[in-house]
């Protein structure tokens, strides 16, 4: 176990020039990190936050990989903790997750794991490399663990005190208990905060299973990091544990003036019952930076009006992009946000749920009860794009806004293509939308990350050419330098899926992108 010191951070960065333009390029080399490096688990003196795509060579993410408290939901409550069904954990971890990191690690941070495959996954070595808890942990600054920056903060006396405080009065714990917390040691704190377990045969409050979604409690918008506003109670201590890492951790500390929250409507407080529809709501799955100036809203079963409303006035007002687009979808749980039905491949190719993306042709019918139908289809997508200072304009359907986007903003000189979910084949496009064969990462350009159980979807993907490889197979590749990960393109990589398919989100759920290159 590391020894943790206590320190002011504060004391020790630079604040970004107040007076200086918000759309400048933030230099790296503000904040100087040298003091804190025997304090913290995570630094970097090089840290930029800057997305401007979807598809752009990831360079640094947040992640946070499965803890304890997914093992410990019940079958009465997994609804109402937002899982489909309850999961098995070390499944989870050693046979699908952990691929994950390695994948990433070969990609974003190579010194960490090249060379060192074996000995990570060596049996002795109990899974050290992936346990940020352990003094073996890879403690990636590229790859970037959750529970790791929390540790980190927990140091600072009075931040753990403030964080206890809030913790402790949104899930009713007593006092005692909140002074027990107090005192706890850092690393091990931070467990309990996200585990909702004080020993392992002891729950004092409830675990946090949707934490492994990273994109969900953020996202970042060129140098901007918009945080969220969760639709459901159970992902009310996420959002507060993120919140203290933005504006706390050293890491983030140039960029504490660009942390955008939402607010709340006037008068919030008097708005009647708790109906998603009059809260004010804005998940990160439901947002997409696909472009520097443009900026994708999903209003949907999590992100309502008001909430993309309100975003739509806090970028504005800040200068972060010069355009927005509101894309509604049906508020059922098959499409639980935008990036279950779309999301993007190259700059002229993209995955999606055909169903949901094209527009629909009038049915002509000589049937009676034809005429007593209602003429609205209510499961149709609406998409309206706002442009600041402009009046706003729509789209017949999605496949025409992604069109737009990659041949206008992206100026693509091919024509776009897309990809079907199921290959465009029922039952097949419903069943494998489900299990995420629409929500992929990219990790560069055409090479994507998705699940293996999608079988038609990736006939789909052959069909346009693209090499498809499982992970273990491409892992082995990478180390035996028979394969590049910085010269591979057009490539699916396929990801193994039994447990991790069982929480409804894929890899892009499962990500938060913080620096991205420029695609030219």
């Amino acid at each position: 176990m590391e020894i943790y010191l206590a320190f002011n951070p504060k004391n020790l960065v630079n604040p970004i020039n107040q007076g200086s333009d918000k759309k400048s390029e933030i230099p790296s080399e503000i904040i100087s990190f040298a003091s804190l490096q025997k304090f913290m688990t995570i630094t970097n003196s090089d840290f930029k936050l800057d997305v401007t795509s979807e598809i752009g060579n990831l360079r640094t993410l947040l992640i946070h990989s499965p803890d304890n408290g997914l093992g410990k939901v019940v079958p009465s409550k997994a609804q109402d903790w937002l899982f489909e069904d309850i999961v098995h954990l070390d499944t989870m971890r050693k046979n699908e997750y952990d691929y994950y990191v390695k994948l990433l690690m070969y990609f974003l941070d190579p010194a960490k794991i090249k060379g060192k495959l074996k000995q990570i996954d060596a049996k002795e070595n109990k899974r050290a490399f992936y346990k940020p808890d352990d003094k073996d942990f890879h403690a990636s600054n590229k790859v970037v663990e959750i529970q790791t920056l929390l540790a980190d903060i927990l140091v600072e006396a009075d931040i753990r005190r403030k964080l206890v405080a809030a913790v402790c009065a949104i899930e009713s714990c007593n006092y005692r208990l909140q002074l027990k917390l107090i005192d706890t040691e850092p690393v091990e704190l931070a467990k309990i905060f996200i585990s909702g377990s004080l020993t392992e045969h002891e729950m004092i409050f409830a675990p946090i299973p949707n934490l492994i979604f990273s994109r969900d409690i953020g996202i970042a918008i060129n140098n901007h990091m918009l945080l969220n506003k969760p639709a459901k109670k159970a992902r009310a201590r996420e959002t507060l544990l993120v919140r203290y890492i933005f504006f706390n951790h050293p890491l983030f500390a140039a960029y504490r003036d660009y942390i955008l929250e939402i607010p709340e409507t006037v008068q919030h407080f008097l708005r009647p019952g708790e109906d998603n529809d009059e809260k004010t709501t804005l998940e990160g799955g439901d947002v997409m930076m696909v472009s520097p100036d443009h900026l994708i809203i999903g209003c949907s079963e999590r992100t309502s009006v008001s909430g993309a409303n309100e975003a739509i006035k806090l970028l504005f007002a800040n200068d972060v992009v010069k355009k927005v687009t509101i894309v509604k979808i049906p508020h059922k749980r098959d499409y639980m946000h935008i990036d279950t039905i779309f999301t993007q491949v190259k700059r002229n190719m993209w995955v999606l749920l055909r169903s949901l993306a094209i527009a629909g042709s009038p049915v002509e019918s000589n049937e009676p009860a034809a005429y007593f139908a209602d003429k609205k289809n209510k499961d149709k997508p609406e998409v309206v794009q706002f442009v600041k200072g402009k009046k706003p304009k729509t789209f017949d359907c999605i496949e025409d806004l992604l069109s737009d986007v990659s041949e206008n903003d992206l100026q693509s000189k091919e024509q776009t293509k897309f990809i079907y979910s199921g290959n465009n084949t029922f039952p097949f496009d419903a069943r494998e939308q489900w299990t995420d064969s629409c929500n992929l990462l990219a990790l560069k350009e055409g090479v994507v990350l998705g699940y293996d159980r999608n079988d038609k979807t990736v006939e789909a993907f052959k069909k346009q050419g693209f090499d498809v490889i499982k992970v273990k197979d491409l892992l082995n590749k990478f180390e035996n330098d028979e394969l590049d990960p910085q010269t591979m393109k057009d490539t699916l990589i396929l990801m193994p899926s039994s447990e991790l398919s069982r929480a409804r989100g894929g890899f892009h759920c499962m990500s938060m992108p913080l620096l991205r290159d420029k695609i030219v």
